[in-house]
């Protein structure tokens, strides 16, 4: 399975959660990435756009 399919899949099952819990869920993973600038986002983003 590709990253890109794996991606779309969490982002899929997150916004389930965010529909199901009134918690933002999607939201704060978008803070966090945005102000922590994790590897692994970047490794994936390097790995979609290669």
């Amino acid at each position: 399975m590709s990253t890109r399919t794996q991606i779309l899949i969490y982002l899929a099952l997150f916004a389930i959660i965010d529909a199901v819990i009134p918690i933002p869920v999607t939201a704060m993973i978008l803070i966090m990435v945005l102000f922590q600038k994790p590897a692994w986002f970047k490794d994936w983003v390097e790995e979609i756009y290669r």
